[in-house]
């Protein structure tokens, strides 16, 4: 029997065999890479640490980097906004709001729909001269003039921060309803007796039993906000267009390995996006928990 045991190994080799390949393996030679100067052809070049010092004076990475947390920080505030104020309202002991499965597969929807597909729809949508929107807003007399959308740099960022967040608050949404639900109605019938009102309760009962919840929705929302690609990518030329305003962290490294075929940069610049996103979550985790001590 101890001998048979040992047939267990062999059915879990596959997978770490797959595993090593295609995720070890990768990691390791970026880490080489990001030493080397390397256009993808020959033999790579040793050259140090001379990527990552280029990487700490890069005006263009600066640019990215702020470019990042512009976008993610106007999507996280939409998106946990309309979320949480959605989720407390279905929530509601008093309201009793019917249609919870129906509501909760109607926003999650936009989460499962592509993004080639997104960029495409919002893309026509917001177009200068025959977008729906300008067409609506000139209709209603809102505004005397076509706005270009994206060909400006503070309304190009502004949309694809919206998109995103009308993409990802369904997600955020049955997140915080599970959180929601997992708090005991004792606590809400008690503050009903009591006489306190829907805000009272929620500052005092509802937020501060959903902070576990919150964390969790802010460190995983950072995670993804920093490696936002796609939808800036597909939703304009695919450099960072109107003005660099787009070029986030992981479209300027992808530009930088594909376009310029500077593999040796990019892989440091992957490595500078990997410590930049642990150590912000750390100290999200770190402020968000000792806020919950506290």
């Amino acid at each position: 029997m101890k001998n048979k045991n040992y047939y267990g190994y062999l059915f879990i080799l596959p997978f770490f065999i797959v595993f090593a390949t295609f995720s070890i393996y990768p990691i390791l030679l970026t880490f080489y890479y990001s030493f080397t100067n390397y256009s993808g052809m020959g033999t790579p070049e040793f050259i140090g640490l001379a990527n990552y010092k280029r990487l700490v004076t890069d005006t263009y990475f600066l640019q990215a980097f702020i470019n990042t947390w512009y976008i993610w920080g106007i999507n996280f505030i939409f998106q946990i906004g309309i979320a949480l104020g959605l989720a407390v309202l279905f929530s509601d002991i008093r309201l009793k709001m019917k249609g919870l499965g129906f509501f909760r597969a109607m926003f999650y929807l936009p989460n499962l729909i592509t993004i080639a597909s997104v960029a495409l729809l919002f893309g026509i949508l917001l177009g200068w001269h025959h977008g729906t929107l300008n067409h609506l807003l000139l209709d209603l007399g809102i505004i005397s003039k076509p706005i270009n959308w994206l060909n400006d740099p503070t309304t190009a960022r502004w949309s694809v921060a919206l998109i995103g967040a009308w993409m990802w608050f369904g997600h955020t949404f049955i997140v915080l309803m599970a959180g929601i639900s997992g708090i005991s109605n004792d606590y809400y019938e008690s503050a009903l007796i009591d006489g306190a009102n829907r805000f009272q309760t929620f500052i005092s009962i509802t937020l501060p039993l959903l902070k576990p919840i919150m964390l969790y929705v802010l460190i995983t929302s950072l995670i993804g906000g920093l490696q936002i690609f796609d939808l800036p990518m597909l939703i304009t030329n695919g450099l960072g267009a109107p003005q660099g305003s787009l070029n986030t962290m992981v479209l300027y490294l992808y530009n930088q390995a594909f376009r310029f075929n500077n593999y040796g940069y990019a892989a440091a610049v992957a490595y500078g996006l990997f410590i930049i996103t642990v150590v912000f979550s750390l100290i999200t985790f770190k402020a968000m928990y000792r806020k919950s001590v506290n």
